[in-house]
C-alpha cells in the first residue's frame, strides 16, 4: 500500500490538475468541436436534464477506471488519482449545478470566494455563443473587474 502522504499527495494533485484540465476542456473542446452537447447548457434547461450532462458521463469514465484498476491491479497509485478526479468532480457538481445554476435547493454561497465563482460564471454565460466567453475555469477564475473589461470590450453588458 502507498505511505499516506504520498497516497494523499496524489489525491490532491490529481484534484488540481483536474481545473487546468477542466478549463482546456471546457475552451476547446466544449466550446469547440463538442460545442453541439455544450449549447444545452448556455440556452434554457427545459426538463431536469440537458445534452451538456453527457460530459460528466465521459469525465467520470478515467474516474471509475483508474479507481477499479488501482484496487484490483499492482497499479495502487492510480486509486488516489481516481478519488482526486472523483473529488474534483463531487465539488464542481456541487459547486456549478447547486450554486451557480440552482438545479436543486441549496443555501446561497456566503463566503467572498464562492461568491466572486459564481460571477465570473455567470459572466461566462453572458454571452450565449460558441465564441466570446470569458472565464473557463470551475474553481479559479479571473477577478470579476477583469472580466466585466473584457465584456465590455466585446460590446457585450455585464451585470
Amino acid at each position: 500500500m502507498l505511505d499516506v502522504v504520498i497516497f494523499a499527495g496524489l489525491i490532491l494533485a490529481a484534484f488540481a490538475f483536474m481545473e487546468g484540465f477542466a478549463w482546456f476542456t471546457h475552451r476547446y473542446v466544449m466550446h469547440g468541436f463538442m460545442w453541439v452537447w455544450h449549447r444545452s447548457h448556455h440556452e434554457p434547461r427545459h426538463g431536469a436534464f440537458e445534452l451538456n450532462d453527457l460530459f460528466a458521463v465521459v469525465f467520470a469514465t478515467p474516474a471509475i477506471v483508474a479507481i477499479w484498476l488501482g484496487v484490483n491491479t499492482d497499479m495502487t497509485w492510480l486509486l488516489p488519482v481516481g478519488i482526486g478526479i472523483t473529488a474534483y468532480g463531487a465539488v464542481y457538481f456541487l459547486f456549478h449545478d447547486g450554486l451557480v445554476h440552482r438545479r436543486w435547493a441549496m443555501p446561497k454561497a456566503k463566503s467572498a470566494y464562492w461568491k466572486r465563482l459564481i460571477q465570473a460564471h455567470r459572466f461566462h454565460h453572458a454571452v450565449n455563443t460558441k465564441d466570446g466567453c470569458v472565464s473557463y475555469g470551475f474553481l479559479i477564475a479571473p477577478p470579476v473587474r477583469k472580466l466585466k473589461e473584457q465584456l465590455k470590450a466585446m460590446g457585450v453588458e455585464a451585470e
